[in-house]
């Protein structure tokens, strides 16, 4: 609840008081009238600035080079150039939101060409998330409300009066007579918006982030020239890097241009490390993303994320000490934007399912190991597979069983293992139970099958049989 003097007004509201038709913005007197025993609690903006701060710092090192707090309740990031590290564009939204989420805090998130579009996007979708493709900004904008403009309350208002009720309505108005009696700020925002004038993000910094910098008398543009800075900036920082015992995980160059526009460029390595000659060519490797422009005034090399690293400084070659060690694949592949390079690691789990996690390929290991009584197959399936199963119940194995459209007969079995369900995770598993069957066919392929339940009590499970793995 915000107030001004005696008036007092909901400045926010979550899921259950929204069910019920409580809304921001609405008289505080109101919404007691309406709900008997409302609870309300008063705003704290300086609190939540704070939070919104810590927020846009953690998202500095997770998701963008370019991140700054939007306020009064977003954060506004330039992830061009970074998202490939997450997945893409639509797989770094939905993780996104749903690290938020899991956290307790309801998110909706937007990607579009210009920080107004994505600003107004955000605060009116209704789903979760929304990603506009390049180019199609003004058809995205146009049916928004004028709320979506970052426009005062005041003018807002005044607007709606005269009848305006969409962006659409007010861009194709004649832009002197608003500029007459609002003055320029309507057509400053309309102009941000569709990309006509730009908007550079002044990026959030923290004091604990270590990072370098190389300004220009004349602005830069040739690759050769930006690749020689580049590895200047790149001694710099792991010579400060050392100072303080630390290596990079993940390393932002970021571009200062000319015409106010901000570039930036990440790099992640698989380990902390302060190798001169390694930082620089995985840099290296992505200066033809780089646009100059009309040339580069100011370079900037920030340790984003760092961890301790214990030695003297590396200073390597990139032709000679070659060994074994595989983080330097990682590290380019990695920085490709492949996603799919991790290492399978045991859990403490009965539940094959939960028996195994994806972790850093250059993860420690944690001391678990599978069980080896019984045979596990070298494939599991993402998800058990529903299969139809002729065989006799409660002990006795498959004699046939048609799975993907294809009966196969059954020559060898061996089971049942049975697993029991983790009651302590999920109380729908208290007496759940699993019988495992390692079949054979007639065609020598060997699959792990199980029917879930004894055989017996449909308390246990459903009685139904599925593919769960293939065996070698």
């Amino acid at each position: 609840m915000a107030r001004s003097g005696s008036k007092r007004w909901l400045s926010a509201i979550d899921a259950s008081a929204a069910k019920i038709g409580l809304h921001v913005g609405m008289p505080a007197a109101k919404a007691q009238a309406l709900v008997q025993g409302l609870q309300m609690v008063d705003a704290d903006p300086v609190a939540d600035l704070v939070a919104l701060e810590r927020l846009s710092l953690w998202a500095l090192t997770q998701y963008s080079p370019i991140v700054a707090v939007d306020p009064p309740d977003g954060i506004v990031m330039d992830t061009e150039g970074a998202d490939h590290l997450q997945g893409g564009e639509e797989l770094m939204l939905s993780g996104l939101v749903n690290r938020f989420r899991a956290r307790g805090l309801p998110a909706r998130a937007a990607v579009a060409d210009t920080w107004g579009a994505a600003y107004g996007l955000a605060r009116t979708i209704t789903a979760e998330t929304r990603i506009v493709p390049k180019g199609q900004t003004s058809y995205a904008v146009t049916p928004l409300s004028l709320l979506s403009l970052r426009l005062n309350a005041e003018t807002a208002a005044s607007l709606r009066t005269l009848g305006f009720k969409t962006i659409g309505e007010l861009a194709a108005t004649p832009r002197a007579p608003l500029a007459l009696r609002f003055g320029p700020e309507i057509g400053r925002r309309l102009d941000q918006m569709f990309g006509r004038v730009a908007e550079p993000i002044d990026p959030i910094r923290s004091p604990d982030i270590i990072e370098v910098h190389r300004a220009f008398a004349e602005p830069i543009g040739a690759a050769e020239t930006i690749a020689k800075y580049i590895s200047r900036l790149v001694a710099k920082l792991c010579r400060e890097l050392q100072a303080k015992g630390l290596g990079v995980r993940r390393t932002d160059l970021i571009v200062h241009r000319v015409d106010n526009t901000i570039q930036a460029l990440r790099a992640g390595t698989a380990k902390p490390m302060r190798d001169v000659a390694w930082l620089t060519k995985l840099l290296h490797d992505r200066i033809e993303k780089i646009d100059p422009g009309f040339g580069i005034e100011k370079l900037s090399l920030a340790a984003t994320m760092t961890e301790r690293l214990d030695g003297s400084q590396v200073v390597s070659s990139l032709v000679e000490n070659v060994d074994a060690d595989v983080t330097s694949l990682i590290d380019v592949l990695g920085n490709r934007g492949t996603q799919r390079i991790y290492r399978l690691a045991p859990v403490a789990s009965d539940v094959p399912e939960r028996s195994v996690q994806r972790v850093s390929p250059v993860a420690e290991e944690n001391g678990e190991t599978w069980p080896m009584t019984w045979p596990r197959p070298v494939r599991l399936l993402s998800r058990p597979e529903l299969i139809e199963v002729i065989a006799l119940l409660p002990d006795h194995p498959p004699v046939s069983f048609t799975w993907r459209s294809k009966r196969r007969r059954v020559k060898r079995a061996d089971g049942p293992e049975r697993i029991f369900g983790e009651w302590w995770q999920r109380t729908s598993e208290w007496v759940a139970v699993r019988d495992y069957f390692v079949v054979e066919d007639e065609m020598g392929e060997r699959y792990w099958i199980y029917r879930s339940g004894d055989g017996v009590d449909s308390d246990t499970g459903s009685h139904r049989w599925f593919v769960h793995g293939i065996f070698a």
